[in-house]
């Protein structure tokens, strides 16, 4: 009897011990999410290995383990297989962020539209040192809603070129609905997005030496063959990135009826925008628009309106801040 009751308690531990190392192993470290278009989940980390299933972006998964760069995850539905690459996994914290920045671009008001030239990195802030979310391929359509000026980090300028230790350079905060990811938002490298302009904007753009930063349909006039042709304001700068206003000068592009093309109602220069720019166009053909924004000047912070009737524009009104009171 006391020989059987041994043998019955080094299977208890050994049972006991098997079922504590193999649910230990089961416990989730955190949760994750597949941070590429297609995750592959493999059925080890061999050589020799199968596919077991793939994540599509954004998939949750539970992190069960490591070994080197590789993560052993199970999915919802209950799957189990290993992630080669760490960078194909996003964490709970990086992925919660994102979500929070594309809700907070729906309430901002699009400035400017574009498309990627070259593969570019989509991060959480502006600057090369912020988090990395997803990386958008060429010629992706976006959404320009703002922008920040962030330093050029030292070891991507020229050691020989002095001048350049404090240089600054434009990122672009967008949105857009890019294919296998969904709604996205994040910073951009400004270098690295043209703006699609409508024609035949970009050839007075470049005529009157401005890098156009932005444009807006302010109302519609009757055209050749009664067609409805937009009137547009137009934002932008001269010179190189890296200023410190989103914009310094302001042109407002109308149709003339007599020449059949557009010609330039309204400009204004010598100014430090800063976006958004609002926009109330026009509700009705014949009807008023307006637009307004900040300009930093030497005397404070203040919000300039214009106001457009028909090809007319005219400035009225410049809101300066009330002064504050000093307490008694």
């Amino acid at each position: 009897m006391k020989r059987l009751g041994i043998i019955f308690f080094v299977i208890a531990a050994l049972a006991g011990f098997s079922y504590w190392r193999v649910h230990s192993q089961r416990q989730p470290l955190e949760e994750a999410f597949a941070g590429d278009r297609r995750v592959i989940l493999w059925s080890s980390t061999a050589q020799v290995r199968e596919v077991v299933t793939t994540l599509n972006f954004g998939e949750r998964v539970e992190v069960l383990g490591r070994q080197g760069d590789a993560s052993r995850v199970q999915t919802a539905q209950g799957v189990t297989g290993w992630v080669l690459s760490s960078h194909q996994l996003l964490d709970s914290g990086l992925w919660h962020r994102a979500m929070q920045i594309v809700e907070q671009s729906r309430g901002m008001p699009v400035q400017a539209r574009g498309h990627t030239k070259v593969l570019s990195n989509l991060r959480l802030e502006p600057g090369r040192a912020a988090q990395r979310f997803i990386l958008l391929g060429r010629e992706v359509p976006l959404e320009i809603l703002a922008r920040r000026v962030a330093d050029v980090p030292q070891d991507s300028q020229s050691e020989k070129d002095e001048e350049t230790s404090d240089k600054q350079e434009d990122w672009l905060f967008v949105r857009g609905q890019v294919k296998d990811f969904g709604e996205v938002a994040g910073w951009v490298l400004g270098r690295f997005l043209d703006l699609d302009l409508p024609d035949p904007l970009p050839a007075y753009a470049n005529a009157a030496g401005m890098r156009a930063t932005g444009w807006f349909e302010l109302n519609r006039v009757e055209g050749d063959g009664g067609a409805a042709m937009p009137q547009y304001l137009v934002i932008g700068t001269k010179g190189a990135e890296g200023q410190d206003c989103d914009f310094t000068l302001i042109r407002v592009f109308t149709w003339g009826a007599v020449r059949h093309r557009y010609e330039t109602a309204y400009v204004e220069s010598n100014i430090c925008g800063v976006l958004p720019v609002l926009v109330t166009p026009a509700t009705k053909p014949g009807s008023d628009a307006t637009f307004q924004f900040t300009n930093l000047e030497l005397r404070g912070k203040g919000t300039r309106v214009y106001r457009m009737h028909q090809t007319i524009v005219r400035p009225i009104r410049e809101m300066q801040p009330s002064p504050k009171r000093r307490p008694r």
